[in-house]
């Protein structure tokens, strides 16, 4: 694939930018990923425990800092069908309070496909939602927040990500990576730059994601999304 990211719009801050204390579901939702990674296990791994001190500390100081807010026209994709049932499944699980945050903001959140022509395989089964990040529509350069959505019996092609290192988090729903092992809701998979990775789901229903993107702010400005030829031949890429 050769498929490029697009980037929106430059948000226009000209003129009495609101700032996230004016939007309390937004600020919730990430007091749910301060939570998140503030207090979930690291499972003995000093990686995963130095990746989520990197995340919350980044988080508390944007968060002190009342950023500004870009509220984005909100848009739908064909998976996003399956987000009431990923929800409904996620407030039953070890994640029920970022379930919740995220279904009082659902119908304000964009979701979009980040190539300027998505894989047909995917086009009704994957989209992703920026909620921290140079996007908006909570502003920041240094941190991505955001959610990533499959269908049920997807696979997420081979990728890798150039300088970003990212975690996922399970918030509903069963998935693997490299087909090496099943995560269940809670769980954490840590991403070094340059780990090549595929995703894949379960058969009977939709998967609902949440990462956290961390590296330089050109980088998160400006990801490159793409995904690999082959598994010898890396390229990068983003979600």
């Amino acid at each position: 694939m050769t498929d490029h990211f697009t980037m929106g719009a430059a948000p226009d801050l000209t003129t009495n930018p609101e700032k996230l204390s004016d939007s309390p579901s937004w600020y919730y939702l990430l007091r749910e990923f301060d939570t998140l990674y503030r207090h979930g296990s690291d499972g003995g791994s000093t990686a995963i425990r130095s990746h989520r001190k990197r995340v919350r500390d980044t988080l508390s100081q944007i968060l002190d800092s009342n950023p500004v807010m870009h509220e984005r026209t909100p848009a739908v994709k064909p998976v996003t069908a399956h987000l009431p049932r990923a929800l409904d499944n996620g407030k039953r699980g070890a994640l029920a309070g970022m379930s919740a945050a995220l279904e009082r903001i659902s119908d304000r959140l964009t979701w979009e496909y980040g190539y300027e022509k998505v894989p047909r395989t995917l086009e009704r089964k994957y989209a992703y939602c920026e909620v921290l990040g140079p996007q908006g529509p909570v502003l920041s350069e240094r941190l991505i927040f955001g959610f990533v959505l499959f269908a049920p019996s997807t696979t997420y092609p081979q990728h890798s990500h150039h300088d970003i290192e990212e975690s996922y988090i399970s918030v509903s729903g069963a998935w693997s990576e490299n087909q090496t092992a099943v995560y269940s809701p809670g769980s954490l998979i840590l991403n070094s730059p340059g780990d090549e990775h595929r995703i894949t789901t379960g058969k009977y229903e939709p998967c609902l994601l949440a990462y956290a993107w961390i590296g330089p702010s050109d980088r998160l400005a400006q990801p490159g999304m793409k995904f690999s030829r082959s598994r010898r031949k890396r390229v990068e890429h983003g979600i």
